[in-house]
């Protein structure tokens, strides 16, 4: 095959052999760019085009002939880290970590990667966007020491995976699959076609040498991993990396894994030796509650396998504008107009004039409907001016006829509610069994409700 021209969407990858205003596939604008198609390498002996050398007997098993072998998982002595990949990193395993630029991504796998060059083997650590004096010095206030980490300021992946080979290192570290470029290719670092290649010859790295590899990427404006949808499917797993800027702690979220729990996640707070992992994030969330203000209520969040308690706070005011003002952080805009609605038609509440603000503090972002019920006795709350006992957490979601409806793991937040002193739990009717040990011994007062109305006139005494 010729070398041959052709134009690359960068949001969906989709080919066209002539330049278009508009993508015809995922009609994104100006998105299609010019990238250049050589002749194919030659396949070496045993393997393919990637250089990865295919493993023997690589033909066709009986599913009752396959033996189940429990691989060792790295620990990156970072706990909550470990949490969110499922127990550790997976030998051979590729991961994607992304987050806004100045998050804290390259932080904290630098700090992993000294740990585990301190207690495991030498780590190789490539920056495309910072020389090595710049990852030492950020190192030096991390602490690195003398661990065997090697640095390597590179863009060219396939000088990247002759130090892979040389090395042998127990984990690679890639800072950022955005800034490397394969000379197979003729287009330009961060495209399309760069991406995709490099991110495939990494994972075939990867598998054939049982390396774990960890690459940063970088997100769009809208919050999506930059590059093409396929870069998520090749990786196994994928990491998002969460947290406002005036704010000290971070959230790791897993959102695809291969290896462990899906929508697990980890806290971590930013200090000036580096992120520190938050073991309680509950007491995190709510240290700074304040007490006896009208429109603050406390749910019982579900993230992956951990239960927290975040602070729900609401603000109703009196719209000096024709248009009232609908105002969320943290939660669904569209989930929350629906919430207002259903309070203004099956509980009475007349809200049609009011500026309505609902905030989830500490940054958190929170997508269950089971933070239905809290968002609604929270605005309940501050239009009426009542105060919700601070010992009380409220969950449940809502239905359009203003139904309190059950909920899942109810008893792992009401077990950690009555950890942190609360006495007493709001929460669906469809969720009180008399058989669950959790919820009997759990040492919180059951409030069981079915509808709005109910639950308003139990938190809003």
């Amino acid at each position: 095959m010729k070398a041959k021209n052709v134009f690359v969407c960068q949001e969906c990858g989709s080919q066209s052999p002539k330049w278009l205003g508009r993508c015809t596939d995922c009609g994104a604008w100006n998105s299609l760019v010019e990238e250049r198609i050589g002749e194919p390498a030659t396949a070496p002996a045993g393997g393919n085009r990637y250089g990865a050398l295919v493993p023997g007997g690589a033909g066709a098993k009986l599913y009752a002939d396959v033996e189940m072998s429990t691989t060792t998982r790295l620990s990156t002595g970072i706990g909550e880290l470990d949490r969110v990949l499922g127990g550790g990193i997976v030998p051979g395993s590729m991961v994607l970590l992304g987050g806004e630029p100045g998050i804290g991504k390259s932080t904290l796998l630098l700090q992993a990667a000294a740990n585990i060059a301190r207690d495991i083997g030498p780590v190789l650590y490539s920056s495309g966007e910072e020389s090595e004096h710049q990852v030492k010095s950020r190192g030096e206030r991390l602490g690195v020491g003398r661990a065997p980490l090697y640095l390597l300021a590179e863009t060219c992946l396939e000088r990247i995976l002759e130090e892979l080979s040389r090395l042998r290192p127990t984990l690679v570290i890639v800072d950022s699959i955005q800034t490397v470029f394969s000379m197979r290719m003729q287009s330009a670092p961060g495209s399309v076609g760069q991406v995709r290649e490099s991110a495939t010859q990494l994972l075939f790295a990867a598998k054939s040498q049982n390396i774990p590899i960890f690459v940063v990427g970088h997100i769009t404006k809208d919050g999506a991993l930059a590059g093409p949808k396929t870069l998520e499917h090749v990786v196994d797993t994928v990491l998002y990396f969460e947290g406002e800027r005036h704010h000290s702690h971070r959230v790791v979220r897993a959102v695809k894994n291969r290896f462990g729990a899906v929508s697990e996640l980890g806290v971590f707070e930013m200090t000036s030796e580096g992120l520190r992992a938050v073991p309680n994030p509950s007491q995190l969330f709510l240290a700074e509650r304040p007490a006896n203000s009208p429109g603050s209520a406390v749910h019982c969040a579900i993230e992956g396998s951990r239960p927290l308690l975040v602070e729900v706070q609401a603000l109703v005011s009196g719209s000096t504008f024709g248009n009232a003002r609908r105002t969320a952080n943290g939660i669904d805009q569209g989930r929350l107009s629906l919430l207002l609605a259903v309070l203004e038609k099956r509980a009475g509440l007349h809200l049609a004039g009011e500026d309505v603000y609902v905030n989830v503090a500490g940054g958190m972002t929170i997508e269950e409907p089971a933070a239905d019920l809290s968002v609604v006795a929270a605005v309940a709350s501050s239009l009426r001016n009542r105060v919700i006992a601070a010992s009380t957490a409220v969950f449940g979601e809502v239905g359009l006829a203003g139904e309190v409806r059950g909920i899942t793991q109810a008893g792992l937040r009401v077990r950690e509610a009555a950890q942190l002193g609360f006495q007493r739990c709001v929460l669906p009717r469809a969720n009180i069994d008399p058989t669950d040990r959790i919820l009997v011994e759990g040492g919180c007062e059951l409030v069981a409700v079915s509808s709005v109305s109910e639950a308003l006139d139990a938190l809003l005494v």
